[in-house]
């Protein structure tokens, strides 16, 4: 299928739209459109166009040559005749496509207000899930299209950085430890029970471990507030005993 490209120019669609700006502006009845100052108009923006290197439509060409032969025929001393011997208007086609043109533009201007004002009316409820469902069915062909080398490779070394930073990430592992404070409560009243001083320091240093010293001096705590075991300070740093209470006096 063959493309149609448009042409646009600043500020007018089209040939029509610029003969009619011209009429228009200097308020010229169409039907006795002064052709000599609306050629010279024409021409005079053709070159302003061609002075900015804006490329132009064939549209404009072939008006601009139909304005001068227009003009030409305008000039010549015999004028032409139809079959019942009256002069034939060399701007009348020129005046009806002008008409016509007219009304098709301004039948467009009605309808756009009128398309404005509809959708201002009654929204449609259900448009933006069309409008994300197209979204979503167009997203990938028009990423395709417009896919280069360099949007590939860029993709590729984002995604190697993402791995590389996924297996450097730390991994953390969670360790469940043979130790509670009710068994390690039970192995210290098995310790101290029927001795007179356990060094602190000894019950310490008989931990396997960081984690196990940690229960067991919960553990003491605990036992010290349950008041099964008591405690004798000695002078210097951890320099204290734990033993059994002491048994209370029968009367």
């Amino acid at each position: 299928m063959e493309k149609v490209f448009e042409v646009h120019l600043p500020q007018f669609d089209g040939p029509f739209d610029l003969l009619l700006f011209f009429i228009e502006r200097d308020e010229v009845d169409i039907h006795n459109i002064p052709i000599s100052k609306i050629t010279n108009d024409f021409l005079e923006y053709i070159r302003q166009m061609n002075e900015l290197n804006i490329e132009l439509a064939s549209e404009f060409i072939l008006v601009a040559a139909t304005l001068m032969r227009i003009k030409a025929k305008m000039l010549l001393p015999r004028p032409e005749l139809d079959e019942q011997g009256n002069e034939i208007d060399p701007r009348k086609d020129l005046v009806e496509r002008l008409l016509q043109y007219k009304q098709f533009k301004e039948s467009c201007e009605d309808l756009r207000v009128l398309e404005d004002d509809r959708s201002m009316k009654a929204a449609r409820g259900n448009i933006q899930r069309e409008l994300a469902e197209v979204a979503m069915q167009n997203a990938h062909a028009e990423e395709l299209m417009n896919l280069t080398l360099y949007q590939l490779l860029n993709t590729f070394n984002k995604v190697m950085k993402r791995f590389s930073e996924e297996k450097a990430k730390p991994q953390h592992k969670v360790v469940q430890y043979p130790y509670t404070i009710s068994t390690e409560k039970q192995s210290l009243r098995d310790r101290i029970l029927g001795k007179k001083n356990v060094p602190f320091t000894d019950l310490i240093l008989s931990c396997e471990n960081r984690v196990h010293a940690i229960f067991t001096f919960l553990a003491v705590l605990e036992l010290l507030q349950e008041q099964v075991i008591r405690i004798t300070l000695g002078i210097g740093f951890n320099n204290f005993w734990l033993s059994e209470p002491e048994a209370e006096p029968t009367v």
